[in-house]
């Protein structure tokens, strides 16, 4: 009898999927003109509602899980909570941004400064903290996936 069991994306792989779309975003808008501020503002909307629903996502399923399951690694505990601290500053950015318009002379100088803070957070995120993801039992990766999604 064939395998019929149907292959859905793990949970990582839909963070990696969001962070790609987080930096394409950044990349649209680092192709804009200086005087595009309509759609800068547009692209800083989408980076907001992006990075918000991420990193409750992470804050709220993915994190605890991998807490849960490792929480007598003092390594991994650390890991954790450096990605929330990375989610605290980048929340910060987008407040300090959301108080802003792109005529604002610091706005485009917020946006790199938030570009660097998340492309960092992902690649630390997806180097260090996401293989810890694999450590897990088939069966909690299964559930933490499907809570994912």
């Amino acid at each position: 009898m064939s395998d019929t069991k149907i292959r859905t994306r793990k949970a990582t792989q839909i963070l990696k999927e969001d962070h790609q779309r987080v930096k394409g975003l950044f990349s649209d808008y680092d192709d804009l003109d200086e005087e595009a501020g309509a759609g800068k503002m547009h692209l800083f909307m989408e980076l907001k509602r992006e990075l918000t629903i991420h990193g409750q996502i992470e804050e709220e399923i993915f994190y605890p899980s991998i807490q849960a399951s490792e929480a007598d690694d003092d390594e991994t505990l650390d890991l954790v909570g450096d990605a929330i601290e990375a989610h605290a500053i980048i929340k910060k950015l987008l407040t300090e941004l959301s108080s802003l318009t792109p005529e604002d002379g610091e706005f485009d100088a917020k946006i790199q400064e938030l570009k660097g803070r998340v492309l960092q957070h992902a690649e630390e995120e997806e180097k260090e903290l996401f293989p810890c993801f694999e450590e897990l039992d088939q069966e909690e990766q299964d559930d933490l996936s499907e809570r994912l999604r």
